[in-house]
């Protein structure tokens, strides 16, 4: 039997030539434009759950390469809540607030990665590097808040990796309303520069699933969680899809399984097993909906130990696709 420190030197050495297999790709919007996913949104704490926000927080993690030494800066796009792009509940008055974090115990703390809020709710790991916070704001109202320039070895060394990891957390503060907005890291301060090698990751992932057109026609998003080779079976929990979509689950192994989805402001999940073909690649699930209003959802990964996955913007290995096993016989 192999060792896991065998498998993990394996899954190590897999992830650093798939981070650079993706280093001339706009890597780095969030969300990724093959995900189709509308928007990320944080809600206020005085908004019900049922609006799609089971704990009125977000976290993502940026990834910049170790080689990478120039400055880098994490935009975030429409960061008020007060505009056309955002849930406005009666009138606005929510307060979001946008918090970086590096350096030790950015990712690698405890609970840094556990897609389920604590209680009581402690202080988020790392060193806080600026925090900003905004209400109605017209000034960025359909523009950009940027963080930087941030030296890259400020963030955290996460040889898993193999590169420094900031993470920024978005917190509704006050009111009811839901945030919606995007985030770019990038090499420059006022545009948005891909970074070679750079990739963005969450581990919840609080995002909208934006409206079928009147014509019918479905609109289907993608979610990219990675399973390295220690991951036996996953399990998939998602909250307030409202039964207004379908889920399939797709890999270089699975060709479109399906799984259940959660009704109005509930939780469901389901588990499936991880072939070894999977191993080391992402998943592909998804969503597919003739909702022809948005919707506001939740979803994580968990492994057979409990331990989340984190969900890629830009798939390691890229969007997977099904592999048929074709059985030839040779007849003589």
């Amino acid at each position: 039997m192999r060792s896991y420190a065998f498998c993990l030197n394996r899954v190590l050495g897999l992830l650093g030539l798939l981070l650079g297999a993706v280093a001339g790709a706009a890597a780095q919007a969030v969300p990724n434009p093959g995900e189709k996913i509308e928007s990320l949104v944080t809600f206020g704490p005085q908004a019900p759950v049922t609006s799609g926000d089971d704990d009125f927080t977000q976290t993502f993690f940026f990834l910049v390469p170790a080689t990478e030494r120039r400055p880098i800066y994490i935009r975030v796009f429409d960061p008020d809540c007060g505009g056309q792009l955002d849930a406005k509940v009666g009138q606005f008055n929510t307060r979001t607030e946008f918090s970086l974090y590096g350096g030790p115990g950015t990712h690698s703390a405890k609970g840094a990665t556990d897609p389920r809020p604590a209680s009581p709710a402690g202080p988020p790991s790392g060193r806080l590097i600026k925090q900003q916070t905004f209400g109605v704001e017209p000034a960025y109202d359909g523009g950009y808040f940027t963080f930087g320039p941030l030296n890259p070895l400020e963030g955290e060394l996460v040889e898993q990796f193999q590169g420094y990891v900031y993470k920024v957390v978005v917190r509704g503060v006050s009111g009811n309303d839901g945030n919606l907005y995007r985030f770019f890291l990038s090499s420059s301060p006022n545009l948005n520069v891909p970074i070679p090698g750079g990739n963005a990751f969450t581990y919840e992932y609080c995002f909208r699933i934006p409206a079928a057109p009147p014509t019918g026609r479905p609109v289907t998003v993608h979610l990219y969680p990675f399973a390295s080779e220690h991951v036996v079976s996953i399990k998939q929990s998602n909250f307030d899809v409202d039964n207004s979509a379908t889920l399939t689950i797709f890999s270089i192994a699975k060709n479109g399984h399906s799984a259940p989805v959660s009704g109005d402001g509930q939780w469901t999940s389901s588990v499936l097993p991880i072939d070894p073909k999977e191993f080391g690649l992402s998943l592909d699930f998804r969503l597919v909906s003739k909702a022809t209003t948005f919707n506001d959802v939740v979803f994580y990964v968990t492994d057979q130990y409990d331990t989340a996955l984190p969900f890629f913007a830009v798939p390691l290995g890229g969007p997977p696709k099904y592999k048929y096993d074709i059985d030839m016989k040779v007849h003589r």
